[in-house]
C-alpha cells in the first residue's frame, strides 16, 4: 500500500495580511485567497480520490475550489481545525510577546509540551490529535490521493506528530499560504516526507505576468 496524502494551508485572509493569530476565530479568505486556492486548483486539476477540510470557513472555501475539477464533496472533519490559540487570538505575535512574556518565552523554548495560554493547552495536544485524524483518513484511502485543507499552525502540529519532533520544531517551520506539503504513506502506515511547502503553483503565475 502507498497513500499520498497532500496537506495544503488555506488561502490568504485578512487576518493573515494584519499578521494576527487567527486560530480558531472563524475569518473568511479574502479575494487574493481564493485567487491562490483557484491556481493551485488549477495545478491540481482534480487528481485526487477524496477531500477533506478544517471545519472553519477560510479552510473549507479553499477547499471547495480545489474540488471543484473533481466534482468531489468536500467533507468536514473537526479533528483538522486549526490550533485555538487562546488569549492568543487576534493578536500579533508582538502584541503577545509584549502582553504575555513569559508565557510567549515559554511556548517559544519548551521541548515537551509548548503551553499556550488556554484554547488547546498545549501544541502537544494538537500534535496528538493532528496525527490521530491523519491516520485515520490515511486508512481509509489504501492506494489513493487525498487531499487536506487546514491551516499553518495544524500542520505544522502534524508534522511534530507524525515524525516525533519536538515543540521547538513549531518555531523552525514556516507555511504559506495554499502551500502544499506532500506526505506518503507505505503499506507499515510509515510516513515519508516528499515535499514541504510548495507554493509553485503562486511562483508560476507570477512569471505569467513578467
Amino acid at each position: 500500500m502507498s497513500t499520498t496524502l497532500l496537506l495544503i494551508r488555506h488561502g490568504q485572509t485578512p487576518w493573515n495580511t494584519l499578521g494576527k493569530i487567527q486560530g480558531c476565530t472563524n475569518i473568511d479568505l479574502e479575494d487574493a485567497g481564493r485567487f491562490q486556492a483557484q491556481l493551485l486548483s488549477d495545478k491540481l486539476n482534480g487528481h485526487f480520490s477524496a477531500i477533506y477540510s478544517s471545519p472553519l470557513n477560510r479552510a473549507f472555501e479553499t477547499a471547495q475550489i480545489l474540488a471543484a475539477p473533481s466534482h468531489l464533496q468536500v467533507q468536514r472533519e473537526e479533528g483538522l481545525r486549526e490550533v485555538d490559540f487562546g488569549l492568543w487570538e487576534g493578536l500579533t505575535f508582538k502584541e503577545i510577546r509584549e502582553t504575555y512574556p513569559e508565557a510567549f518565552a515559554l511556548w517559544k523554548s519548551d521541548e515537551i509540551l509548548a503551553p499556550l495560554c488556554g484554547g488547546d493547552g498545549s501544541i502537544k495536544n494538537c500534535a496528538i490529535r493532528a496525527k490521530a485524524c491523519l491516520m485515520d483518513l490515511i486508512k481509509k484511502h489504501p492506494n489513493e490521493t487525498i487531499v487536506v485543507v487546514s491551516h499553518g499552525g495544524f500542520i505544522k502540529s502534524a508534522l511534530i506528530g507524525l515524525f516525533d519532533l519536538k515543540m521547538t520544531m513549531y518555531q523552525q517551520m514556516a507555511f504559506g499560504n495554499t502551500c502544499v506539503t506532500t506526505i506518503r504513506f507505505n503499506e507499515d502506515l510509515k510516513p515519508i516526507l516528499v515535499g514541504l511547502n510548495d507554493t509553485s503553483h503562486l511562483i508560476q503565475s507570477e512569471a505569467r505576468c513578467i
